[in-house]
């Protein structure tokens, strides 16, 4: 039976570990070949980690191109968060992906869609889309 756990707990530990490795950049990341080929319209494919905290996104603006397939990953590193962007009916919650064809040129605000406390309201980035 003791073997049992352990052989579990360790099966467990790996797979936590190897979900935890890679990634960690809190900027645009360079897609794969295979990635790039599956924006729409001849756009790129950009995959985007967004940090949360009280009372930021970090990074604050992402620019794209109209035309690029995005795919914004929220995490949350200190409070509940999640944003949302306006003029895309786009909403991601922490520590998950949201992906969409940005087809829509401007400047859109991104603002946190869950009331995290007093400095809520001062919580916005931007996304633009050139």
């Amino acid at each position: 039976m003791k073997k049992w756990v352990s052989l579990s707990a360790l099966l467990l530990a790996a797979m936590l570990v190897a979900s935890g490795c890679g990634g960690g950049d809190k900027k645009e990341s360079s897609p794969s070949p295979a990635a790039a080929q599956s924006g729409a319209a001849g756009g790129e494919a950009k995959a985007i980690t967004i940090e949360a905290s009280n009372f930021k996104f970090d990074p604050g603006e992402i620019t794209v191109k109209q035309g690029d397939e995005v795919s914004i990953t929220l995490k949350n590193s200190q409070g509940n968060h999640a944003l949302k962007i306006e003029g895309y009916d786009k909403e991601v919650k922490g520590n998950a992906t949201v992906t969409f064809v940005a087809d829509k040129a401007g400047e859109f605000k991104i603002v946190c869609s869950i009331f995290c406390g007093k400095g809520h309201d001062d919580m916005v980035g931007k996304l633009i889309v050139q």
